[in-house]
């Protein structure tokens, strides 16, 4: 009898589990693709070129003055003087370190502003899957998937919330 009772439980804890996976919607978001073709994100990525660009510039000119430096020492090798190419070997010693550290510093500074747009752009990602989520009743949306059906994914219409709620701000 009482296997009679667990098989009959059995029974109805499949079947109801059945019709409760029937109604369950899940949805998918590949995040890295948000992150590169987002308005959020391409806005944010235009504000860092623009902000760092002037520093970019900068270092790309000193670089240009120090291979402007080593090729006239290449060339006047043995017409300057001892003291002058001493001097000429100095000043490029001095401006390829101030280089590396303007190159360091400038990596550091970028990393950084880049994490802060990230973490904003992240921001508003999360608040639109949850206004999906909610508007079109998913009970589970996954941002970290090793495999992904192109049925359930919904980068786009994250993509397209994301577009949508700029234009409207």
């Amino acid at each position: 009898m009482k296997t009679i009772i667990k098989a009959g439980m059995l029974a109805v804890l499949f079947s109801a589990g059945a019709a409760l996976a029937a109604d369950f919607k899940v949805g998918v978001v590949d995040t890295e693709r948000v992150l590169r073709e987002s308005a959020p994100a391409m806005k944010a990525e235009s504000k860092i070129e623009k902000e760092f660009s002037g520093r970019d510039q900068e270092i790309k000119k000193l670089m240009t003055q120090a291979k402007e430096l080593q090729a006239l020492l290449d060339k006047e090798d043995g017409k300057l003087s001892d003291a002058d190419h001493r001097n000429k070997e100095r000043e490029l010693t001095a401006m390829n370190v101030d280089l590396q550290r303007m190159q360091r510093e400038f990596r550091e500074d970028l990393n950084l502003r880049k994490n802060e747009e990230l973490a904003i752009v992240l921001e508003q990602t999360n608040k639109a899957i949850q206004a999906i989520a909610e508007a079109e009743k998913f009970d589970l949306i996954l941002q970290e998937a090793v495999y992904r059906n192109p049925k359930i994914d919904i980068t786009d219409l994250v993509i397209k919330h994301l577009a949508d709620s700029k234009a409207g701000k």
